[in-house]
Protein backbone atom coordinates (compact mmCIF):
# COMPACT_ATOMS: atom_id res chain seq x y z
CA UNK A 1 0.00 0.00 0.00
CA UNK A 2 1.28 3.51 -1.01
CA UNK A 3 2.49 5.81 1.81
CA UNK A 4 0.57 8.70 0.32
CA UNK A 5 -2.59 6.72 0.69
CA UNK A 6 -2.04 5.80 3.94
CA UNK A 7 -1.31 9.45 4.79
CA UNK A 8 -4.28 11.04 3.19
CA UNK A 9 -6.28 8.39 5.08
CA UNK A 10 -4.38 9.12 8.83
CA UNK A 11 -5.10 13.09 7.68
CA UNK A 12 -8.80 12.35 7.13
CA UNK A 13 -9.56 10.57 10.33
CA UNK A 14 -6.72 13.15 12.15
CA UNK A 15 -9.89 15.76 10.76
CA UNK A 16 -12.99 14.00 11.90
CA UNK A 17 -11.48 13.64 15.84
CA UNK A 18 -10.57 17.08 16.16
CA UNK A 19 -14.13 18.60 14.93
CA UNK A 20 -14.37 18.20 19.23
CA UNK A 21 -13.26 21.12 19.37
CA UNK A 22 -15.44 22.92 17.02
CA UNK A 23 -17.69 22.19 19.47
CA UNK A 24 -15.87 23.02 22.10
CA UNK A 25 -15.34 26.59 20.00
CA UNK A 26 -19.33 26.70 19.48
CA UNK A 27 -19.87 26.32 23.22
CA UNK A 28 -17.20 29.26 24.56
CA UNK A 29 -18.61 31.46 22.03
CA UNK A 30 -22.09 31.39 22.62
CA UNK A 31 -24.51 32.17 26.17
CA UNK A 32 -27.29 29.93 24.02
CA UNK A 33 -26.78 26.32 22.84
CA UNK A 34 -28.38 26.22 19.44
CA UNK A 35 -30.57 22.89 20.31
CA UNK A 36 -32.19 23.10 17.00
CA UNK A 37 -28.85 22.94 14.83
CA UNK A 38 -27.78 20.18 16.96
CA UNK A 39 -30.67 17.78 16.24
CA UNK A 40 -30.43 18.18 12.52
CA UNK A 41 -27.16 17.71 12.58
CA UNK A 42 -26.79 14.42 14.80
CA UNK A 43 -29.75 13.07 12.49
CA UNK A 44 -27.83 14.23 9.66
CA UNK A 45 -24.51 12.34 10.52
CA UNK A 46 -26.99 9.34 11.49
CA UNK A 47 -28.69 9.29 8.13
CA UNK A 48 -25.00 8.84 6.51
CA UNK A 49 -23.54 6.86 8.68
CA UNK A 50 -26.75 4.14 8.20
CA UNK A 51 -27.20 4.54 4.48
CA UNK A 52 -23.59 4.09 3.78
CA UNK A 53 -23.00 1.36 6.14
CA UNK A 54 -26.50 -0.96 4.87
CA UNK A 55 -25.83 0.48 0.80
CA UNK A 56 -22.09 0.71 0.34
CA UNK A 57 -19.44 -1.02 3.45
CA UNK A 58 -21.25 -4.13 3.80
CA UNK A 59 -21.58 -5.05 0.36
CA UNK A 60 -18.07 -3.88 -0.25
CA UNK A 61 -17.09 -6.35 2.48
CA UNK A 62 -18.94 -9.13 1.36
CA UNK A 63 -17.71 -8.59 -2.13
CA UNK A 64 -14.29 -8.97 -0.88
CA UNK A 65 -14.72 -11.65 1.30
CA UNK A 66 -16.94 -13.85 -1.16
CA UNK A 67 -13.96 -13.26 -3.80
CA UNK A 68 -11.61 -14.76 -1.20
CA UNK A 69 -13.45 -17.71 0.47
CA UNK A 70 -16.57 -18.36 -1.64
CA UNK A 71 -20.09 -17.41 -1.37
CA UNK A 72 -21.22 -19.35 1.72
CA UNK A 73 -18.20 -18.64 4.17
CA UNK A 74 -17.44 -14.98 2.73
CA UNK A 75 -21.27 -13.93 3.84
CA UNK A 76 -21.17 -15.78 7.02
CA UNK A 77 -17.76 -13.76 7.81
CA UNK A 78 -19.30 -10.34 6.32
CA UNK A 79 -22.15 -11.07 8.89
CA UNK A 80 -20.28 -11.65 11.69
CA UNK A 81 -17.99 -9.20 11.03
CA UNK A 82 -20.93 -6.89 11.28
CA UNK A 83 -22.34 -8.28 14.19
CA UNK A 84 -18.31 -8.32 16.14
CA UNK A 85 -18.30 -4.16 15.27
CA UNK A 86 -21.92 -3.70 17.04
CA UNK A 87 -20.45 -5.64 20.25
CA UNK A 88 -17.37 -3.86 20.21
CA UNK A 89 -18.75 -0.71 20.22
CA UNK A 90 -21.57 -1.94 23.24
CA UNK A 91 -19.14 -3.31 25.06
CA UNK A 92 -17.05 -0.13 24.99
CA UNK A 93 -20.32 2.07 26.09
CA UNK A 94 -21.03 -0.76 28.62
CA UNK A 95 -17.74 -0.30 30.46
CA UNK A 96 -17.89 3.40 30.65
CA UNK A 97 -20.64 4.60 33.02
CA UNK A 98 -23.94 6.50 31.76
CA UNK A 99 -23.44 9.47 34.09
CA UNK A 100 -19.74 9.87 32.63
CA UNK A 101 -20.92 8.87 29.39
CA UNK A 102 -19.41 11.78 26.33
CA UNK A 103 -23.27 11.52 24.97
CA UNK A 104 -25.11 12.45 28.01
CA UNK A 105 -24.76 16.19 27.55
CA UNK A 106 -24.94 19.25 29.14
CA UNK A 107 -26.29 22.10 27.89
CA UNK A 108 -24.29 25.69 28.28
CA UNK A 109 -27.50 26.74 29.79
CA UNK A 110 -27.94 23.33 32.39
CA UNK A 111 -24.69 24.68 34.06
CA UNK A 112 -25.26 28.17 34.08
CA UNK A 113 -25.34 28.18 37.98
CA UNK A 114 -22.76 27.54 39.97
CA UNK A 115 -25.05 27.37 43.13
CA UNK A 116 -26.34 24.20 41.68
CA UNK A 117 -22.78 23.01 40.78
CA UNK A 118 -19.88 22.44 43.17
CA UNK A 119 -16.61 23.34 40.81
CA UNK A 120 -14.68 20.18 42.26
CA UNK A 121 -17.12 18.32 40.71
CA UNK A 122 -17.86 20.20 37.19
CA UNK A 123 -13.84 19.83 36.84
CA UNK A 124 -14.16 16.43 37.33
CA UNK A 125 -16.95 15.86 35.04
CA UNK A 126 -15.04 17.45 31.98
CA UNK A 127 -11.85 15.45 32.69
CA UNK A 128 -14.19 11.89 32.84
CA UNK A 129 -15.64 13.26 29.81
CA UNK A 130 -13.02 13.82 27.77
CA UNK A 131 -11.30 10.33 28.63
CA UNK A 132 -14.32 8.60 27.65
CA UNK A 133 -14.77 10.57 24.58
CA UNK A 134 -11.36 9.38 23.82
CA UNK A 135 -12.26 5.44 24.66
CA UNK A 136 -15.68 6.17 21.99
CA UNK A 137 -13.41 7.66 19.15
CA UNK A 138 -10.41 5.20 19.66
CA UNK A 139 -12.46 2.26 17.04
CA UNK A 140 -14.41 5.14 15.25
CA UNK A 141 -10.55 6.15 13.96
CA UNK A 142 -10.14 2.94 12.60
CA UNK A 143 -13.34 2.82 11.22
CA UNK A 144 -13.03 6.19 9.30
CA UNK A 145 -9.33 5.59 8.69
CA UNK A 146 -9.92 1.91 6.86
CA UNK A 147 -12.74 3.36 4.76
CA UNK A 148 -10.93 6.13 3.82
CA UNK A 149 -8.05 3.99 3.18
CA UNK A 150 -10.04 1.18 1.20
CA UNK A 151 -11.51 3.98 -1.25
CA UNK A 152 -11.06 7.53 -0.52
CA UNK A 153 -14.63 9.01 -2.16
CA UNK A 154 -16.19 7.03 0.60
CA UNK A 155 -13.55 7.58 3.49
CA UNK A 156 -14.55 11.14 2.63
CA UNK A 157 -17.90 11.65 3.74
CA UNK A 158 -18.14 8.86 6.51
CA UNK A 159 -15.51 11.55 7.84
CA UNK A 160 -17.54 14.38 7.63
CA UNK A 161 -20.13 11.95 9.13
CA UNK A 162 -18.07 11.30 12.10
CA UNK A 163 -16.92 14.90 12.40
CA UNK A 164 -20.35 16.14 12.38
CA UNK A 165 -21.10 13.31 15.26
CA UNK A 166 -17.82 15.11 17.35
CA UNK A 167 -19.17 18.41 17.83
CA UNK A 168 -21.70 17.73 20.51
CA UNK A 169 -18.70 15.55 22.66
CA UNK A 170 -16.74 18.67 22.12
CA UNK A 171 -19.37 20.50 23.68
CA UNK A 172 -19.80 18.19 26.72
CA UNK A 173 -16.25 18.09 27.51
CA UNK A 174 -16.01 22.12 27.10
CA UNK A 175 -18.75 23.15 28.76
CA UNK A 176 -18.14 21.85 32.18
CA UNK A 177 -14.48 22.49 32.67
CA UNK A 178 -15.22 26.02 31.73
CA UNK A 179 -17.81 26.74 34.37
CA UNK A 180 -15.23 24.84 36.71
CA UNK A 181 -12.41 27.28 35.92
CA UNK A 182 -14.24 30.17 34.27
CA UNK A 183 -10.36 29.28 31.75
CA UNK A 184 -12.10 29.54 27.82
CA UNK A 185 -8.85 28.37 26.94
CA UNK A 186 -7.89 25.63 29.09
CA UNK A 187 -11.44 24.47 28.18
CA UNK A 188 -11.48 24.49 24.60
CA UNK A 189 -7.84 22.47 24.55
CA UNK A 190 -9.67 19.63 26.45
CA UNK A 191 -12.12 19.61 24.27
CA UNK A 192 -9.96 20.06 21.36
CA UNK A 193 -7.58 17.09 22.38
CA UNK A 194 -10.25 14.53 23.61
CA UNK A 195 -10.49 13.64 19.86
CA UNK A 196 -6.77 12.88 19.86
CA UNK A 197 -7.48 9.02 20.57
CA UNK A 198 -9.82 9.29 17.02
CA UNK A 199 -6.04 9.46 14.76
CA UNK A 200 -4.54 7.55 17.21
CA UNK A 201 -7.23 4.66 17.03
CA UNK A 202 -6.43 4.80 13.25
CA UNK A 203 -2.39 4.37 13.62
CA UNK A 204 -2.43 1.53 16.56
CA UNK A 205 -4.97 -0.38 14.05
CA UNK A 206 -3.24 0.26 11.07
CA UNK A 207 0.17 -0.87 12.94
CA UNK A 208 -1.26 -4.15 14.80
CA UNK A 209 -3.01 -4.68 11.16
CA UNK A 210 0.05 -4.05 8.81
CA UNK A 211 1.54 -7.42 8.99
CA UNK A 212 -1.80 -9.27 8.69
CA UNK A 213 -3.28 -6.81 6.24
CA UNK A 214 -4.57 -9.03 3.10
CA UNK A 215 -8.05 -9.18 1.84
CA UNK A 216 -9.75 -11.29 3.89
CA UNK A 217 -8.99 -9.45 6.70
CA UNK A 218 -9.82 -6.22 5.07
CA UNK A 219 -13.20 -7.03 4.43
CA UNK A 220 -13.19 -8.14 8.12
CA UNK A 221 -13.13 -5.09 9.39
CA UNK A 222 -14.99 -3.10 6.68
CA UNK A 223 -17.84 -5.61 7.80
CA UNK A 224 -16.97 -4.17 11.51
CA UNK A 225 -16.82 -0.96 10.55
CA UNK A 226 -20.27 -0.83 9.24
CA UNK A 227 -21.46 -2.53 12.45
CA UNK A 228 -19.90 0.12 14.61
CA UNK A 229 -21.02 3.37 12.47
CA UNK A 230 -25.17 1.90 12.97
CA UNK A 231 -24.71 1.04 16.42
CA UNK A 232 -23.50 4.82 17.19
CA UNK A 233 -26.19 5.94 14.76
CA UNK A 234 -28.82 4.22 16.82
CA UNK A 235 -27.92 4.18 20.02
CA UNK A 236 -26.07 7.40 20.50
CA UNK A 237 -26.57 10.17 17.53
CA UNK A 238 -30.54 9.48 17.34
CA UNK A 239 -31.40 9.43 20.67
CA UNK A 240 -28.97 12.68 21.37
CA UNK A 241 -30.77 14.25 18.11
CA UNK A 242 -34.48 13.78 19.40
CA UNK A 243 -33.32 14.86 23.05
CA UNK A 244 -32.02 18.48 21.64
CA UNK A 245 -34.64 19.02 19.25
CA UNK A 246 -37.92 17.96 17.98
CA UNK A 247 -38.96 14.88 16.86
CA UNK A 248 -39.21 15.81 13.13
CA UNK A 249 -36.20 17.67 12.74
CA UNK A 250 -33.86 14.50 13.84
CA UNK A 251 -35.99 13.07 11.03
CA UNK A 252 -35.39 15.49 8.41
CA UNK A 253 -31.89 15.50 9.24
CA UNK A 254 -31.72 11.64 9.16
CA UNK A 255 -33.04 11.85 5.52
CA UNK A 256 -30.93 14.71 4.18
CA UNK A 257 -27.86 12.55 5.63
CA UNK A 258 -29.13 9.52 3.83
CA UNK A 259 -29.97 11.97 0.37
CA UNK A 260 -26.49 13.78 0.24
CA UNK A 261 -24.92 9.83 0.86
CA UNK A 262 -26.53 8.26 -2.06
CA UNK A 263 -26.44 11.59 -4.13
CA UNK A 264 -22.41 11.15 -3.64
CA UNK A 265 -22.17 7.71 -4.48
CA UNK A 266 -24.14 8.10 -7.53
CA UNK A 267 -21.81 11.10 -8.57
CA UNK A 268 -18.82 8.82 -8.03
CA UNK A 269 -19.60 6.10 -10.00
Amino acid sequence: MEPRTVLTAFVITLFAGLATGIGGALSLLTSRTNTKFLSVALGFSAGVMIYVSFVEIFFNAKDILVAEMGTKAGTWLTTGGFFFGMLLIGFIDKVVPSAENPHEMHTVEEMDGKSEWHKANLMRMGVITALAVGIHNFPEGLATFTAALHDLQLGIPIAIAIAIHNIPEGIAVAVPVFYATNDRKKAFRMSFLSGIAEPIGALVGYLLLFRFFNDIVLGFVFASVAGIMVYISLDELLPSAREFGEHHLSIYGLISGMAVMALSLLLFM
